[in-house]
């Protein structure tokens, strides 16, 4: 079974970043495997990558003649792919040892349609003290509360895979989601996933061990960014629960296990724990949780006016 593994990028500041993420893959212990570099619109990059990579017969290039985003580059990968499985990761992640072997023996043991692994921090900066593991998901990483193993509704877009069967009879990723430019609306691998279950029957599993690290930059721990992210992830939930026609009770379970599960067992740590970290935490819980939910909100009234106006 060979696997592509498609890594987009399009920034020169995260070029070094991009190749250890490339080295990542291709130091993997097996042997069908390609890494398929996308990049989008950056004649900058494309010539360093052409420099340091061209010659790479495990290396594939693509070019976007302008920026045309994450979900159509992730696309443009795909087609280009020649592997079985095509798997995605950023250009700030790091495959960790195994990753490919555990994605194909998932494929081969559970006969499903996409498998997805364990995000990983790795902190480029401190661990911030005040962010609770229940909201790691905001910078990228998997969280307190998230399944242990089996079938989900989605993982990480820097740790997802498909085979390229099913990429084909779906057409991709919306090319109306994800980033593109200051464009703020992901969600585009949840959407994906839905139409794998919808369309096709299929099942997207979540497997732990398959991980891939994530790095996280000194500004992605700045309370500021924290709460613009939780707002635009809230937005974010509201556009796709306008998109997606299937029931999804993925937030109110988890809004339930926060309620009733994550906050009673940090109030009894504050007991045993008073300190200052344990208590910026708990309070975090309550202001990301509302800023989730303020930008929910926001989404569905703006949809609402306009579909009035």
């Amino acid at each position: 079974m060979k696997v592509s593994v498609v890594i987009c990028t399009y920034s020169p500041d995260l070029y070094d970043d991009f190749c250890e993420a490339v080295e990542s893959v291709l130091e993997q212990d097996y042997d069908t495997v390609e890494v398929v570099a996308v990049i989008d619109g950056s004649d900058s990059v494309g010539e360093r990558v052409r420099r340091d990579w061209d010659d790479h017969d495990s290396v594939a290039i693509v070019e976007n003649d302008e920026t045309i985003g994450l979900s159509a580059s992730r696309n443009r990968g795909s087609e280009e792919a020649t592997g079985d499985v095509i798997a995605f990761m950023d250009d700030d992640a790091v495959a960790a040892e195994g990753w490919v072997q555990e994605l194909v023996r998932t494929y081969t043991e559970t006969d499903v349609e996409a498998v997805g692994g364990k995000m990983l921090p790795l902190w480029v900066a401190e661990e911030p003290w005040f962010l609770p593991a229940e909201f790691y998901w905001l910078v990228g990483v998997t969280h307190r509360g998230f399944p242990a193993e089996g079938p989900v509704r989605n993982t990480f877009g820097s740790n997802i895979s498909f085979r390229a069967t099913v990429l084909e009879e779906l057409d991709g990723f919306d090319e109306t989601l994800g980033r593109k430019g200051s464009g703020q609306v992901q969600g585009e691998e949840t959407e994906l996933a839905s139409r794998v279950r919808q369309e096709l029957d299929g099942t997207l599993y979540y497997t732990p061990d398959a991980a891939v690290y994530h790095k996280v930059f000194s500004y992605r721990t700045q309370p500021l960014w924290l709460g613009k992210r939780a707002f635009w992830q809230g937005y974010s939930k509201s556009v796709m629960e306008q998109r997606l026609s299937e029931p999804s009770p993925t937030e109110s379970a988890f809004l339930r296990q926060l309620l009733f599960s994550f906050v009673p067992s940090r109030l009894r740590g504050l007991v045993s724990d008073p300190s200052r970290s344990s208590l910026a935490q708990l309070l975090m819980l309550f202001v990301l949780t509302g800023l989730v939910g303020f930008g929910y909100l926001y989404g569905t009234a703006r949809r609402f006016l306009q579909s009035e106006a």
